[in-house]
């Protein structure tokens, strides 16, 4: 998961969806890449999968002499999601394909984002978007009415109102449906027959030319789904067959996840209208704390008891976030000492014995380093009492 430039933010609203944030990069690869494009699509395959890996900071160029109008003869592409390109370019050929993709994995693995930069790179838009949810209605994979209407003249065309689901079957664009295994399992399968039969009846306009919906080419479904969250409910095998599962692991390199955490970290801070100046050595402490605690072992091999919470990359932007906020308008002391009193509010979450793991972290591979002589480590471990 990573934003690798600052976006320029409206001061009338806290974040932009991906096809606002991006729209020059996304202006830049529709002329620049002109090979052959699904049905419906925005961009050409390959110009997804660069939209969303980056272009490993090659300038891509334009074709012709002259660039159009309003665009760069010249841009680099910087990636927005740190993972394997093969996962990226398997979900662009399970959406070419119009099959539904599933991206599933533990919270905080940056599925969410990643469905949102490629149903704005796919067809222009993020915004046809079901959140799923255990007060989810059948309606929202389908369609509902507006009751004035509805009263006022019966069941007509101008009194449906059309689901996120309807709107992106009309249109032939990517819906999105967020946390769908929160949604009770006979609401899930209402997304048997649409992924099945690309049409949804509406009986009550049995005698009108509205009767049907049919998908338009380029219509297809990306759903995220978090399997170790409370409240899961499991997915019937009819609907799984109807969808790709992909799923999206934890940044497996420490210092893409360190980097992608600073940047992250640094856009948060100047969202809150301050400078980030939390050292580099305090985040790399953080980064090795989460990813210790997350693989069950430290970077020297000890072994570490994981926690029952997800110490997911998420989690760790928000610290660092949290650390440089407190670094700007609270100042006053050393910002690491605050470090342990984050952590504890992070693994508190679910289990309350996670709050003993994480003191028996700090017993194991904190007081380790510590003694072998690292400063930081000794003042961390000084700081243990901060965790009780």
């Amino acid at each position: 998961m990573t934003m690798t430039d600052t976006p320029v933010q409206s001061p009338a609203r806290q974040s932009l969806p991906a096809e606002e944030r991006y729209a020059a990069e996304l202006a830049f690869l529709a002329a620049q890449d002109t090979g052959p494009r699904p049905p419906g699509w925005a961009l050409t395959p390959r110009a997804v999968v660069t939209f969303v890996c980056g272009s490993e900071g090659a300038e891509l160029a334009l074709p012709g002499r002259r660039p159009a109008a309003g665009l760069p003869a010249k841009l680099a592409i910087a990636p927005k999601f740190v993972g394997e390109r093969a996962l990226v370019e398997r979900c662009v050929v399970t959406l070419a394909g119009e099959r539904g993709l599933l991206l599933t994995g533990e919270p905080g693995t940056a599925k969410s984002m990643l469905s949102e930069l490629l149903a704005a790179a796919v067809c222009g838009t993020s915004a046809l978007t079901v959140q799923g949810t255990a007060g989810t209605t059948e309606d929202a994979f389908r369609y509902g009415w507006n009751y004035a209407l509805l009263l006022a003249q019966g069941p007509t065309s101008q009194a449906l109102v059309d689901s996120p689901v309807l709107s992106a079957m009309r249109t032939g664009r990517v819906v999105r449906v967020e946390e769908i295994t929160r949604c009770l399992p006979e609401v899930q399968d209402a997304l048997v027959s649409i992924l099945s039969d690309r049409r949804v009846s509406v009986p009550e306009l049995t005698t009108t030319e509205d009767a049907v919906v049919s998908a338009a080419p380029g219509f297809t479904v990306i759903a995220t789904a978090n399997l170790r969250d409370r409240g899961v409910s499991e997915m019937s095998a009819a609907l799984k067959r109807r969808f790709n599962f992909e799923t999206v692991a934890p940044i497996a390199d420490a210092d893409a996840e360190a980097t992608l955490i600073r940047r992250q970290a640094v856009a948060a801070v100047q969202r809150a209208g301050a400078a980030f100046a939390v050292d580099d050595a305090v985040l790399d402490a953080l980064v090795t704390v989460f990813r210790d605690l997350r693989s069950g072992r430290s970077a020297e091999g000890w072994d570490v008891e994981r926690p029952g919470t997800v110490m997911s990359t998420a989690e760790a932007v928000q610290v660092a976030a949290s650390l440089g906020v407190a670094a700007a308008y609270l100042p006053g002391g050393d910002v690491l000492d605050l470090l342990p009193g984050h952590l504890l509010g992070v693994v508190r979450k679910d289990d309350p014995a996670d709050h003993g793991r994480l003191l028996g972290y700090w017993d194991g591979p904190v007081r380790r380093r510590a003694e072998d002589g690292s400063a930081m480590w000794r003042r961390l471990w000084d700081l243990r009492g901060n965790l009780r």
